[in-house]
């Protein structure tokens, strides 16, 4: 079997960056200042594994995916190689990041030279993978089984490895199936499966009977689809407004045979792969870049959000890490949070206060955010500070930022004059806003003998008391004040997001400025939401709101960020660190635009004027009632739940609707017992969505089980208005928001009018 477009050994011979790492060599694996152990890597055969050996008498080894590394960094670039080495071997450092919550790599190389041969390396075949489409991946991956079922490695396929095989791949089949699976395919009943025998078992494996079908009914030309044939199947089904000129471009993209293509026909093939393509898919592609008009008020827009951004795990005892702000900008956060307190050697640190968390440096976390705030999105990042430090090292941090940060962070109102309203994210592109406590008015920059507020350096502490827990609450009320002196250093870095307590929507109304917000802990933001609608909305067209998790949830658990996005709320802040519903809705909030973490509020969230309420629907531009049809199909290669060998998954689907409560509903296919590999369900379902701006759609496959709670397997979460219509195949992530390669699902959508039906 050829390996269809994945770098083989083979096609490798010539390229000495990859051929290196086949050969491999030794590295230095550090995990603590006594812990600096010699282990041997390289690449196998398969070019998509890396193998790792240990040095001891009795040799054990450890695998891991090229698919699974999130980044290759070079140099003394993590908090391991930062503590455990010295500057001396910066230029031998350099530490493999993996997606997930799996730690990092951090290696030593014997030379400047080598570390640079294995950090090239690595990118360059991790690149490489990446542009493979899903499509081929998936091919790659029945392959890799096939190898691994291969026992004996004799390049022949026995009927116990065939049924290990089958296994592997996440079916399910009873010993008579597979004996009859194995004697169609043996043509020469010489016992086993080789060469052409084992192509026939992966054809009847492969084998998309639904794709057959669709194509079959468009395939008019001589046995083939013309490019006229396209044009009717894309607007027939996929209800595409198309040209005979897009139809050419399909074909010269996606068809493999050179005969159809000059016959500007495709292929069956060409149509599968077509299908698996960003064409084919469920998300309107226009949505998945930058689409949306950034030149407005910046609190127009809703802001993909982090809360206590610095933990990796639980509230109380879980470890805080710089790869923790690392993480949550990679995946688009634009408002991360830094608690910030005295440290024991001068040095202000991060954690969670009154709990038994790890302290990590403020200086390394600001370095971490400006090394890696805008990889993924070049729109403005606000650090949400918590300040409890003194104003020494309050005076420290202002110091670190400006150092640090440089230009970039924003210490003035844009423009000449006092503002009246926010500047847009495109002015702010590339800067850092600070979001914290200020001593004066915003206008006092224009008016430099304006005295501070209360004719001191103390701010009240309100807003920190609300984040607080009841240990320190009960510690503050031993106290004769609540205040904090505020280091006019750091007072003057607050422009645009100056924290203040919410003391009511009239108050808000009558006494605080545009650039004046507050932060709501979850419970009083949704009983706002729920009870005060529709002036929650009014209060948020002015100002910017930020949600926080309740303080009970040590755990790390999430609150539903949709009420609050509902009521207008522009930084619903969620726990980055823990793999939920709640982050895979975000996740799909926040998947167009670019991914650039923020999203333009439907007009009836930005107009003073809206009647909108979502608890209570009225008549207005909001209220669009769409029916939409789900017709769940198909789905390939889900992953096992359990890696037990024994373990096949018994996949349902359910097809879940978020968004204003009228349109909140599920639905759930029947589940099918022990087939992960190619399920069908061929199931209807119906929805009715009267907020489409404000809704989104997830696609969740679980694993059922009677007698507990199902499993997750794989879910994708997208905008209702970003559907696209027809026959589509659904991408589907894991549980930590990472691309499954190989797996998919197949549906049919249908989205109309309901008044037209």
């Amino acid at each position: 079997m050829e390996t269809n477009g994945i770098p083989d050994k083979q096609s490798m011979e010539g390229d000495t960056d990859l051929q290196f790492l086949l050969v491999g060599g030794d590295l230095l694996k550090v995990r603590s200042p006594s812990w600096k152990k010699t282990r041997f890597y390289k690449l196998q055969d398969d070019c998509k594994t890396m193998w790792q050996e240990s040095k001891k008498s009795f040799k054990t080894f450890e695998t891991f995916s090229i698919d699974d590394i999130s980044d290759v960094r070079a140099g003394r670039q993590s908090e391991g190689l930062k503590k455990y080495t010295e500057v001396p071997v910066e230029g031998r450092c350099f530490s493999i990041v993996f997606k997930g919550r799996r730690k990092n790599l951090d290696l030593i190389a014997s030379s400047e030279e080598e570390a640079k041969q294995w950090v090239c390396s690595l990118v360059k075949l991790r690149s490489n993978i990446s542009n493979v489409n899903c499509l081929q991946k998936t091919e790659h991956w029945i392959f890799n089984c096939l190898k691994k079922a291969d026992k004996n490695r004799d390049d022949k396929l026995n009927l116990k490895e065939l049924k290990n095989f089958l296994h592997q791949i996440n079916v399910d089949v009873d010993d008579e199936y597979a004996a009859e699976l194995f004697k169609t395919c043996d043509k020469s009943e010489s016992g086993f499966l080789d060469g052409k025998e084992i192509q026939h078992f992966y054809d009847i494996l492969t084998h998309r009977e639904e794709i057959n079908i669709i194509y079959g009914e468009y395939a008019k030309t001589n046995g083939l689809m013309s490019a006229e044939n396209l044009v009717e199947f894309l607007m027939k089904e996929q209800r595409e407004k198309t040209t005979l000129a897009d139809a050419h471009k399909l074909i010269e993209k996606y068809e493999l045979d050179e005969r159809a293509k000059q016959e500007k026909c495709m292929s069956k093939d060409g149509f599968l792969m077509y299908s698996h393509h960003a064409e084919g898919m469920v998300s309107n592609t226009g949505h998945m870049e930058l689409y949306q008009d950034m030149s407005q008020p910046i609190n127009h827009y809703f802001i993909s959000s982090s809360h206590n951004t610095y933990l990796m795990k639980d509230q109380l005892i879980g470890p805080s890490s710089t790869e923790a702000y690392i993480r949550a900008l990679s995946k688009g956060c634009r408002c991360v949070e830094l608690d910030c307190w005295d440290g024991s050697e001068g040095e202000p640190v991060i954690y969670h206060g009154y709990t038994r968390t790890s302290k990590i440096l403020f200086k390394d976390v600001i370095k971490a955010i400006k090394e890696h705030a805008f990889k993924t999105s070049d729109y403005p990042v606000i650090l949400s500070l918590e300040n409890h430090c003194s104003i020494e090292q309050q005076k420290l941090m202002a110091q670190h930022m400006t150092s640090t940060l440089g230009s970039a962070l924003l210490t003035a109102p844009l423009g000449e004059t006092m503002p009246t309203t926010f500047p847009s994210p495109e002015e702010l592109k590339g800067r850092f806003l600070i979001k914290g406590k200020r001593l004066n008015k915003l206008d006092a920059i224009f008016s430099p003998e304006a005295p501070c507020e209360g004719g001191n350096d103390c701010v009240t502490e309100e807003e920190e008391e609300n984040e607080e827990g009841e240990k320190q609450q009960e510690e503050k009320k031993k106290k004769k004040t609540n205040k904090l002196k505020l280091a006019k250093e750091l007072s003057d870095m607050v422009i645009y997001c100056k924290s203040i307590h919410f003391n009511g929507f009239e108050d808000a109304r009558n006494n605080m400025g545009f650039y004046e917000m507050s932060s709501f802990k979850e419970g009083k933001a949704v009983a706002l939401a729920e009870e005060s609608a529709n002036s929650y909305i009014h209060h948020n067209v002015d100002k910017l709101s930020r949600v926080y998790p309740a303080g009970s949830r040590t755990d790390s658990s999430n609150y539903n960020p949709v009420p609050l996005w509902n009521a207008g709320c522009q930084m619903v802040s969620l726990n980055f660190q823990t793999a939920c519903t709640e982050m895979d809705v975000h996740q799909g909030r926040f998947l167009t635009n670019g991914k650039c973490g923020y999203i333009l509020k439907p007009s009836y969230l930005r107009d003073r004027a809206s009647e909108f309420d979502p608890i209570t629907l009225t008549r207005g531009a909001w209220l669009q009632h769409k029916t939409l049809h789900v017709m769940v199909i198909s789905a390939q290669q889900l992953p096992k739940v359990n890696t037990k060998k024994s373990s096949i998954v018994d996949p349902l689907v359910k097809v879940q609707v978020f968004g204003v409560p009228a349109d909140t509903a599920e639905k759930e296919t029947n589940y099918l017992l022990n087939n992960g590999f190619n399920p069908q369900w061929n199931e209807n379902f119906k929805f009715d969505v009267y907020v489409p701006k404000l809704a989104l759609v997830r696609f969740l496959i679980e694993d059922f089980d009677s007698m507990s709670q199902n499993d997750f397997v794989a879910q994708f979460t997208l905008p209702f208005n970003s559907l696209q219509m027809g026959y589509r195949h659904v991408p589907l992530l894991n549980k930590d928001g990472d691309i499954l390669p190989s797996a998919g699902l197949f549906v049919h959508i249908m989205v109309v009018d309901a008044d037209s039906e």
